[in-house]
Protein backbone atom coordinates (compact mmCIF):
# COMPACT_ATOMS: atom_id res chain seq x y z
CA UNK A 1 0.00 0.00 0.00
CA UNK A 2 1.38 3.41 -0.98
CA UNK A 3 2.19 5.73 1.92
CA UNK A 4 1.59 9.48 1.56
CA UNK A 5 2.62 12.46 3.69
CA UNK A 6 -0.99 13.67 3.81
CA UNK A 7 -4.45 12.26 3.35
CA UNK A 8 -5.39 15.60 1.78
CA UNK A 9 -3.36 18.51 0.49
CA UNK A 10 -5.16 21.72 -0.44
CA UNK A 11 -3.74 24.32 -2.81
CA UNK A 12 -5.41 27.66 -2.10
CA UNK A 13 -6.41 29.31 1.18
CA UNK A 14 -9.72 30.84 0.17
CA UNK A 15 -13.24 29.95 1.26
CA UNK A 16 -13.45 26.56 -0.44
CA UNK A 17 -9.88 25.53 0.31
CA UNK A 18 -9.93 26.48 3.98
CA UNK A 19 -13.30 24.84 4.56
CA UNK A 20 -12.24 21.53 3.00
CA UNK A 21 -8.90 21.54 4.85
CA UNK A 22 -10.35 22.50 8.22
CA UNK A 23 -13.21 20.01 8.16
CA UNK A 24 -11.05 17.15 6.87
CA UNK A 25 -8.48 17.84 9.61
CA UNK A 26 -11.24 17.93 12.25
CA UNK A 27 -12.15 14.40 11.15
CA UNK A 28 -8.65 13.26 12.06
CA UNK A 29 -7.20 13.32 8.54
CA UNK A 30 -3.62 14.41 7.92
CA UNK A 31 -4.07 17.69 6.06
CA UNK A 32 -1.73 20.26 4.57
CA UNK A 33 -2.76 23.54 2.98
CA UNK A 34 -0.70 26.08 1.03
CA UNK A 35 -1.50 29.70 0.17
CA UNK A 36 0.90 32.07 -1.59
CA UNK A 37 -0.74 35.34 -0.51
CA UNK A 38 -3.09 35.62 2.47
CA UNK A 39 -5.57 33.20 4.00
CA UNK A 40 -9.18 34.10 3.38
CA UNK A 41 -9.01 34.27 -0.40
CA UNK A 42 -10.62 36.79 -2.71
CA UNK A 43 -13.77 37.14 -0.62
CA UNK A 44 -12.11 38.13 2.64
CA UNK A 45 -8.98 39.88 1.40
CA UNK A 46 -10.03 41.74 -1.75
CA UNK A 47 -13.62 40.89 -2.53
CA UNK A 48 -16.96 40.56 -0.76
CA UNK A 49 -15.92 41.66 2.72
CA UNK A 50 -13.95 44.86 1.97
CA UNK A 51 -16.44 45.69 -0.76
CA UNK A 52 -19.37 45.54 1.68
CA UNK A 53 -17.44 47.73 4.12
CA UNK A 54 -16.88 50.26 1.34
CA UNK A 55 -20.57 50.09 0.42
CA UNK A 56 -21.46 51.04 3.99
CA UNK A 57 -18.99 53.92 3.89
CA UNK A 58 -20.39 55.23 0.62
CA UNK A 59 -23.98 55.31 1.94
CA UNK A 60 -23.40 57.89 4.65
CA UNK A 61 -23.80 61.02 2.47
CA UNK A 62 -27.37 59.95 1.66
CA UNK A 63 -28.00 59.09 5.31
CA UNK A 64 -26.88 62.56 6.32
CA UNK A 65 -29.16 64.13 3.72
CA UNK A 66 -32.13 61.94 4.61
CA UNK A 67 -31.88 62.73 8.32
CA UNK A 68 -33.10 66.30 7.72
CA UNK A 69 -36.53 64.98 6.77
CA UNK A 70 -36.75 63.28 10.15
CA UNK A 71 -35.90 66.39 12.15
CA UNK A 72 -32.16 66.03 12.45
CA UNK A 73 -29.60 68.72 11.74
CA UNK A 74 -26.23 67.29 10.78
CA UNK A 75 -23.16 69.51 10.92
CA UNK A 76 -20.40 69.80 8.37
CA UNK A 77 -19.07 66.38 7.37
CA UNK A 78 -15.87 65.25 5.70
CA UNK A 79 -14.45 61.97 4.49
CA UNK A 80 -10.96 60.53 5.00
CA UNK A 81 -10.11 57.83 2.47
CA UNK A 82 -6.96 56.75 4.30
CA UNK A 83 -8.90 56.17 7.53
CA UNK A 84 -11.36 53.94 5.69
CA UNK A 85 -8.57 51.92 4.09
CA UNK A 86 -6.81 51.54 7.46
CA UNK A 87 -10.03 50.42 9.17
CA UNK A 88 -10.66 47.94 6.37
CA UNK A 89 -7.13 46.56 6.67
CA UNK A 90 -7.54 46.07 10.42
CA UNK A 91 -10.76 44.10 9.94
CA UNK A 92 -9.24 41.93 7.21
CA UNK A 93 -6.26 41.19 9.44
CA UNK A 94 -8.67 40.06 12.16
CA UNK A 95 -10.58 37.81 9.78
CA UNK A 96 -7.42 36.30 8.32
CA UNK A 97 -6.35 35.46 11.86
CA UNK A 98 -9.63 33.62 12.41
CA UNK A 99 -9.11 31.57 9.24
CA UNK A 100 -5.63 30.59 10.38
CA UNK A 101 -6.82 29.86 13.90
CA UNK A 102 -9.53 27.55 12.59
CA UNK A 103 -6.98 25.58 10.59
CA UNK A 104 -4.55 25.43 13.52
CA UNK A 105 -7.23 24.30 15.95
CA UNK A 106 -8.18 21.49 13.56
CA UNK A 107 -4.48 20.46 13.38
CA UNK A 108 -4.05 21.20 9.68
CA UNK A 109 -0.47 22.03 8.66
CA UNK A 110 -0.27 25.52 7.16
CA UNK A 111 2.24 26.52 4.49
CA UNK A 112 2.76 30.15 3.47
CA UNK A 113 3.94 29.31 0.01
CA UNK A 114 2.92 28.95 -3.58
CA UNK A 115 2.27 25.31 -4.38
CA UNK A 116 2.42 23.62 -7.78
CA UNK A 117 1.63 20.12 -8.96
CA UNK A 118 4.50 17.77 -9.75
CA UNK A 119 2.31 14.78 -10.53
CA UNK A 120 -1.03 13.27 -9.52
CA UNK A 121 0.01 12.85 -5.87
CA UNK A 122 2.92 15.28 -5.44
CA UNK A 123 3.02 19.00 -4.68
CA UNK A 124 6.05 21.29 -4.70
CA UNK A 125 6.22 24.17 -2.19
CA UNK A 126 8.09 26.93 -3.97
CA UNK A 127 9.15 28.84 -0.88
CA UNK A 128 11.44 26.01 0.24
CA UNK A 129 11.57 23.76 -2.81
CA UNK A 130 10.23 20.91 -0.70
CA UNK A 131 7.91 18.32 -2.22
CA UNK A 132 5.12 16.56 -0.36
CA UNK A 133 2.76 13.77 -1.32
CA UNK A 134 -0.95 13.35 -0.71
CA UNK A 135 -3.58 10.70 -1.35
CA UNK A 136 -5.97 13.43 -2.49
CA UNK A 137 -5.27 16.95 -3.71
CA UNK A 138 -7.79 19.76 -3.82
CA UNK A 139 -7.18 22.79 -6.04
CA UNK A 140 -9.07 25.84 -4.81
CA UNK A 141 -7.04 28.79 -6.08
CA UNK A 142 -10.00 30.89 -7.21
CA UNK A 143 -10.02 33.44 -9.99
CA UNK A 144 -8.28 36.66 -10.93
CA UNK A 145 -9.47 39.83 -12.69
CA UNK A 146 -9.17 39.67 -16.47
CA UNK A 147 -6.37 42.19 -17.25
CA UNK A 148 -7.68 42.76 -20.78
CA UNK A 149 -4.14 42.78 -22.18
CA UNK A 150 -5.40 43.43 -25.71
CA UNK A 151 -6.41 46.96 -24.65
CA UNK A 152 -3.73 49.54 -25.47
CA UNK A 153 -2.85 51.22 -22.19
CA UNK A 154 -4.24 48.45 -19.98
CA UNK A 155 -1.15 48.78 -17.78
CA UNK A 156 -2.39 52.26 -16.77
CA UNK A 157 -5.65 50.87 -15.39
CA UNK A 158 -6.63 49.18 -12.14
CA UNK A 159 -8.82 46.21 -11.29
CA UNK A 160 -10.97 45.56 -8.21
CA UNK A 161 -7.82 44.25 -6.50
CA UNK A 162 -6.12 47.65 -6.54
CA UNK A 163 -9.31 49.64 -5.95
CA UNK A 164 -9.29 48.70 -2.27
CA UNK A 165 -5.83 50.13 -1.64
CA UNK A 166 -5.47 53.26 -3.75
CA UNK A 167 -3.07 55.77 -2.21
CA UNK A 168 -5.48 58.59 -2.97
CA UNK A 169 -9.15 58.73 -3.89
CA UNK A 170 -9.35 59.97 -7.50
CA UNK A 171 -11.48 62.98 -8.34
CA UNK A 172 -13.02 61.04 -11.23
CA UNK A 173 -13.12 57.45 -12.43
CA UNK A 174 -14.20 55.51 -15.52
CA UNK A 175 -15.28 51.93 -14.83
CA UNK A 176 -15.48 49.48 -17.72
CA UNK A 177 -17.96 46.64 -17.34
CA UNK A 178 -21.62 46.00 -16.68
CA UNK A 179 -21.54 43.14 -14.20
CA UNK A 180 -22.06 43.26 -10.46
CA UNK A 181 -18.46 44.24 -9.66
CA UNK A 182 -18.56 47.22 -12.03
CA UNK A 183 -21.98 48.33 -10.83
CA UNK A 184 -21.11 48.01 -7.15
CA UNK A 185 -17.88 49.96 -7.48
CA UNK A 186 -19.61 52.66 -9.53
CA UNK A 187 -21.99 53.21 -6.62
CA UNK A 188 -19.18 53.04 -4.06
CA UNK A 189 -16.97 55.62 -5.76
CA UNK A 190 -19.91 57.91 -6.47
CA UNK A 191 -21.00 57.75 -2.83
CA UNK A 192 -17.50 58.69 -1.73
CA UNK A 193 -17.61 61.83 -3.85
CA UNK A 194 -15.87 60.64 -7.00
CA UNK A 195 -17.24 61.75 -10.38
CA UNK A 196 -18.13 58.36 -11.81
CA UNK A 197 -18.75 57.06 -15.33
CA UNK A 198 -19.67 53.48 -16.21
CA UNK A 199 -19.12 52.18 -19.74
CA UNK A 200 -20.54 48.88 -20.93
CA UNK A 201 -20.72 47.17 -24.30
CA UNK A 202 -24.25 45.78 -23.77
CA UNK A 203 -27.64 47.39 -24.22
CA UNK A 204 -28.27 47.40 -20.45
CA UNK A 205 -26.24 46.76 -17.31
CA UNK A 206 -26.34 43.44 -15.42
CA UNK A 207 -27.03 40.91 -18.14
CA UNK A 208 -28.83 37.75 -16.98
CA UNK A 209 -30.77 39.66 -14.32
CA UNK A 210 -34.47 40.43 -14.66
CA UNK A 211 -35.01 43.35 -17.06
CA UNK A 212 -37.20 45.35 -14.66
CA UNK A 213 -34.44 45.33 -12.05
CA UNK A 214 -31.75 46.18 -14.61
CA UNK A 215 -33.69 49.16 -15.90
CA UNK A 216 -34.77 50.25 -12.43
CA UNK A 217 -31.21 50.26 -11.10
CA UNK A 218 -29.95 52.06 -14.20
CA UNK A 219 -32.48 54.84 -13.69
CA UNK A 220 -31.63 55.12 -9.98
CA UNK A 221 -27.90 55.35 -10.68
CA UNK A 222 -28.37 58.05 -13.31
CA UNK A 223 -30.61 60.02 -10.97
CA UNK A 224 -27.87 59.93 -8.34
CA UNK A 225 -25.44 61.42 -10.83
CA UNK A 226 -23.59 58.40 -12.21
CA UNK A 227 -23.03 58.63 -15.96
CA UNK A 228 -23.71 55.38 -17.83
CA UNK A 229 -22.53 54.87 -21.42
CA UNK A 230 -23.98 51.78 -23.13
CA UNK A 231 -23.08 49.92 -26.32
CA UNK A 232 -19.55 51.26 -26.23
CA UNK A 233 -16.12 50.07 -25.07
CA UNK A 234 -12.78 51.63 -24.22
CA UNK A 235 -10.55 51.57 -27.29
CA UNK A 236 -7.38 52.98 -25.74
CA UNK A 237 -6.09 54.51 -22.50
CA UNK A 238 -3.33 57.13 -22.42
CA UNK A 239 -1.81 59.56 -19.97
CA UNK A 240 -2.86 63.16 -20.45
CA UNK A 241 -0.78 66.31 -20.02
CA UNK A 242 -2.30 67.06 -16.61
CA UNK A 243 -1.10 63.76 -15.15
CA UNK A 244 -4.43 62.01 -15.40
CA UNK A 245 -5.75 59.58 -17.98
CA UNK A 246 -7.73 59.93 -21.17
CA UNK A 247 -9.83 57.03 -22.40
CA UNK A 248 -10.84 56.89 -26.04
CA UNK A 249 -13.90 54.79 -26.83
CA UNK A 250 -14.95 52.93 -29.93
CA UNK A 251 -17.91 55.28 -30.41
CA UNK A 252 -15.68 58.36 -30.39
CA UNK A 253 -15.86 59.56 -26.77
CA UNK A 254 -12.73 60.99 -25.16
CA UNK A 255 -13.01 60.86 -21.38
CA UNK A 256 -10.47 62.60 -19.14
CA UNK A 257 -10.47 60.95 -15.73
CA UNK A 258 -8.25 60.46 -12.73
CA UNK A 259 -8.48 56.69 -12.82
CA UNK A 260 -9.70 53.89 -15.11
CA UNK A 261 -10.91 50.63 -13.61
CA UNK A 262 -11.48 47.46 -15.64
CA UNK A 263 -14.20 45.15 -14.32
CA UNK A 264 -14.40 42.91 -17.36
CA UNK A 265 -14.85 39.53 -15.77
CA UNK A 266 -12.60 37.13 -13.88
CA UNK A 267 -10.49 34.25 -15.15
CA UNK A 268 -9.68 30.95 -13.41
CA UNK A 269 -6.32 31.32 -11.68
CA UNK A 270 -4.68 28.27 -13.24
CA UNK A 271 -1.55 29.73 -14.85
CA UNK A 272 1.64 28.06 -13.65
CA UNK A 273 -0.05 25.53 -11.36
CA UNK A 274 1.63 22.57 -13.01
CA UNK A 275 -1.67 21.09 -14.13
CA UNK A 276 0.00 19.68 -17.21
CA UNK A 277 2.45 17.73 -15.01
CA UNK A 278 -0.44 15.80 -13.51
CA UNK A 279 -2.49 15.69 -16.72
CA UNK A 280 -5.38 17.74 -15.31
CA UNK A 281 -7.75 18.84 -18.09
CA UNK A 282 -8.85 22.45 -18.48
CA UNK A 283 -11.32 24.13 -20.83
CA UNK A 284 -10.72 26.95 -23.31
CA UNK A 285 -11.03 29.56 -20.53
CA UNK A 286 -8.42 27.85 -18.40
CA UNK A 287 -10.95 26.51 -15.91
CA UNK A 288 -10.39 23.07 -14.43
CA UNK A 289 -12.94 20.61 -15.77
CA UNK A 290 -14.73 18.66 -13.04
CA UNK A 291 -17.61 16.22 -12.83
CA UNK A 292 -20.68 16.62 -10.62
CA UNK A 293 -18.63 15.53 -7.59
CA UNK A 294 -15.85 18.08 -8.22
CA UNK A 295 -13.50 15.36 -9.50
CA UNK A 296 -11.06 16.20 -12.27
CA UNK A 297 -10.08 13.68 -14.93
CA UNK A 298 -7.25 12.62 -12.58
CA UNK A 299 -8.82 10.41 -9.87
CA UNK A 300 -6.72 11.81 -7.00
CA UNK A 301 -7.24 15.50 -7.84
CA UNK A 302 -10.33 17.62 -7.14
CA UNK A 303 -11.16 21.28 -7.78
CA UNK A 304 -13.53 23.65 -6.00
CA UNK A 305 -14.83 27.18 -6.38
CA UNK A 306 -14.03 29.82 -8.98
CA UNK A 307 -11.16 27.85 -10.50
CA UNK A 308 -13.80 25.53 -11.97
CA UNK A 309 -15.81 28.46 -13.40
CA UNK A 310 -19.13 26.90 -12.42
CA UNK A 311 -20.73 29.57 -10.22
CA UNK A 312 -18.37 32.30 -9.02
CA UNK A 313 -19.76 32.92 -5.53
CA UNK A 314 -18.15 32.38 -2.13
CA UNK A 315 -21.03 30.35 -0.61
CA UNK A 316 -20.92 28.07 -3.65
CA UNK A 317 -17.24 27.29 -3.07
CA UNK A 318 -18.00 26.50 0.59
CA UNK A 319 -20.94 24.29 -0.42
CA UNK A 320 -18.76 22.43 -2.93
CA UNK A 321 -16.14 21.90 -0.21
CA UNK A 322 -18.69 20.39 2.15
CA UNK A 323 -19.97 18.10 -0.59
CA UNK A 324 -16.38 17.00 -1.27
CA UNK A 325 -15.92 16.14 2.42
CA UNK A 326 -19.19 14.17 2.52
CA UNK A 327 -18.27 12.24 -0.60
CA UNK A 328 -14.60 11.50 0.05
CA UNK A 329 -14.32 11.25 3.84
CA UNK A 330 -17.80 10.34 5.09
CA UNK A 331 -18.79 7.73 2.50
CA UNK A 332 -21.85 9.81 1.60
CA UNK A 333 -21.71 10.70 -2.12
CA UNK A 334 -23.10 14.25 -2.36
CA UNK A 335 -23.32 16.43 -5.44
CA UNK A 336 -23.20 20.22 -5.14
CA UNK A 337 -26.63 21.66 -5.90
CA UNK A 338 -26.23 24.75 -8.08
CA UNK A 339 -29.97 25.20 -8.58
CA UNK A 340 -31.82 28.19 -7.09
CA UNK A 341 -28.85 30.12 -5.72
CA UNK A 342 -29.90 33.36 -4.06
CA UNK A 343 -27.81 36.31 -5.25
CA UNK A 344 -27.35 39.92 -4.16
CA UNK A 345 -25.86 42.90 -5.94
CA UNK A 346 -24.78 45.49 -3.38
CA UNK A 347 -25.59 48.40 -5.60
CA UNK A 348 -27.53 51.38 -4.28
CA UNK A 349 -30.36 50.43 -4.21
CA UNK A 350 -29.58 46.74 -3.76
CA UNK A 351 -30.72 43.86 -5.91
CA UNK A 352 -31.73 40.55 -4.38
CA UNK A 353 -32.79 37.69 -6.61
CA UNK A 354 -33.39 33.95 -6.63
CA UNK A 355 -34.66 31.75 -9.43
CA UNK A 356 -35.16 32.68 -13.05
CA UNK A 357 -36.08 36.01 -14.61
CA UNK A 358 -39.33 36.84 -16.35
CA UNK A 359 -37.59 36.53 -19.70
CA UNK A 360 -36.16 33.08 -18.91
CA UNK A 361 -39.46 31.85 -17.49
CA UNK A 362 -41.41 33.02 -20.55
CA UNK A 363 -39.06 30.99 -22.75
CA UNK A 364 -39.18 27.92 -20.51
CA UNK A 365 -42.86 27.57 -19.57
CA UNK A 366 -46.02 27.58 -21.68
CA UNK A 367 -47.66 30.18 -19.43
CA UNK A 368 -46.43 32.28 -16.55
CA UNK A 369 -47.98 34.79 -14.19
CA UNK A 370 -46.02 37.90 -13.27
CA UNK A 371 -46.76 39.66 -9.98
CA UNK A 372 -45.11 43.07 -9.92
CA UNK A 373 -45.18 45.94 -7.43
CA UNK A 374 -43.37 49.27 -7.72
CA UNK A 375 -43.64 51.75 -4.89
CA UNK A 376 -41.89 54.48 -2.97
CA UNK A 377 -40.40 52.99 0.22
CA UNK A 378 -41.71 54.36 3.50
CA UNK A 379 -38.37 55.90 4.47
CA UNK A 380 -38.40 58.01 1.31
CA UNK A 381 -41.70 59.69 2.19
CA UNK A 382 -40.04 61.90 4.81
CA UNK A 383 -36.55 62.02 3.34
CA UNK A 384 -37.98 63.33 0.08
CA UNK A 385 -36.15 60.88 -2.14
CA UNK A 386 -37.88 59.79 -5.32
CA UNK A 387 -36.40 56.29 -5.30
CA UNK A 388 -38.58 53.31 -6.12
CA UNK A 389 -38.65 49.75 -4.85
CA UNK A 390 -39.52 46.97 -7.32
CA UNK A 391 -40.69 43.49 -6.31
CA UNK A 392 -41.53 40.67 -8.69
CA UNK A 393 -42.71 37.08 -8.35
CA UNK A 394 -42.62 34.81 -11.40
CA UNK A 395 -45.07 31.92 -11.24
CA UNK A 396 -45.43 28.88 -13.47
CA UNK A 397 -49.15 28.88 -14.21
CA UNK A 398 -49.31 25.10 -14.64
CA UNK A 399 -48.45 24.21 -11.04
CA UNK A 400 -48.49 27.65 -9.35
CA UNK A 401 -44.90 27.18 -8.23
CA UNK A 402 -42.89 30.38 -7.71
CA UNK A 403 -39.89 30.03 -10.01
CA UNK A 404 -38.38 33.50 -9.58
CA UNK A 405 -38.34 36.27 -7.00
CA UNK A 406 -36.65 39.60 -7.71
CA UNK A 407 -36.25 42.72 -5.56
CA UNK A 408 -34.71 46.14 -6.12
CA UNK A 409 -34.60 48.17 -2.93
CA UNK A 410 -33.20 48.56 0.57
CA UNK A 411 -32.03 45.30 2.19
CA UNK A 412 -32.89 43.31 -0.93
CA UNK A 413 -29.96 40.99 -0.26
CA UNK A 414 -31.30 40.09 3.17
CA UNK A 415 -34.72 39.33 1.70
CA UNK A 416 -33.19 37.23 -1.09
CA UNK A 417 -31.59 34.90 1.45
CA UNK A 418 -34.97 34.12 3.00
CA UNK A 419 -36.63 33.84 -0.39
CA UNK A 420 -33.95 31.33 -1.34
CA UNK A 421 -35.22 28.97 1.36
CA UNK A 422 -38.81 29.45 0.23
CA UNK A 423 -38.14 28.71 -3.43
CA UNK A 424 -35.82 25.83 -2.54
CA UNK A 425 -38.71 24.30 -0.60
CA UNK A 426 -40.86 24.50 -3.74
CA UNK A 427 -43.48 26.86 -2.34
CA UNK A 428 -46.37 27.92 -4.55
CA UNK A 429 -48.02 31.29 -5.00
CA UNK A 430 -50.85 29.93 -2.83
CA UNK A 431 -48.34 29.51 0.02
CA UNK A 432 -47.36 33.16 -0.37
CA UNK A 433 -51.03 34.21 -0.38
CA UNK A 434 -51.72 32.21 2.80
CA UNK A 435 -48.88 33.92 4.68
CA UNK A 436 -49.69 36.86 6.96
CA UNK A 437 -47.90 40.13 6.22
CA UNK A 438 -45.50 41.89 8.57
CA UNK A 439 -46.61 45.51 8.60
CA UNK A 440 -45.25 48.06 7.91
CA UNK A 441 -42.42 46.53 5.87
CA UNK A 442 -41.42 46.57 2.25
CA UNK A 443 -41.32 42.77 2.19
CA UNK A 444 -45.05 42.51 2.97
CA UNK A 445 -45.60 43.23 -0.73
CA UNK A 446 -44.35 39.71 -1.41
CA UNK A 447 -47.42 38.22 0.29
CA UNK A 448 -50.03 40.82 -0.69
CA UNK A 449 -49.78 40.71 -4.48
CA UNK A 450 -52.89 38.58 -4.92
CA UNK A 451 -53.63 39.18 -8.59
CA UNK A 452 -51.10 38.86 -11.41
CA UNK A 453 -49.96 42.10 -13.02
CA UNK A 454 -49.98 40.25 -16.34
CA UNK A 455 -49.58 36.84 -17.92
CA UNK A 456 -47.30 35.58 -20.66
CA UNK A 457 -48.40 32.63 -22.78
CA UNK A 458 -46.23 31.07 -25.47
CA UNK A 459 -43.97 34.10 -25.26
CA UNK A 460 -46.78 36.61 -25.80
CA UNK A 461 -47.89 39.02 -23.08
CA UNK A 462 -51.63 38.82 -22.48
Amino acid sequence: MTSYDYDLFVIGGGSGGVRSARVAASLGKRVGIAEEYRYGGTCVIRGCVPKKLFVYASQFPEHFEDSAGFGWTVGESSFDWKKLVAAKDKEIERLEGLYRQGLENAKAEIFNSRAELVDAHTVKLLQTGKTVTAERIVIAVGGTPNPHVSLPGHELTISSNEAFDLQELPSSILIAGGGYIAVEFANIFHGLGVETTLIYRGKEILSRFDNDLRQGLHAAMVEKGIRIILEDVIHEVKKDEAGGLVAHTKQGHSLNVGQVMLALGRDPNTQGLGLENAGVAINDRGAIIVDEYSRTNVPSIFALGDVTDRVQLTPVAIHEAMCFIETEFKNNPTKPDHHLIATAVFSQPEIGTVGISEEEAAAKFEEIEVYRAQFRPMKATLSGRSEKTIMKLIVNAADRKVVGAHILGHEAGEMAQLLGIILKAGCTKDDFDATMAVHPTASEELVTMYSPSYRIKNGERL
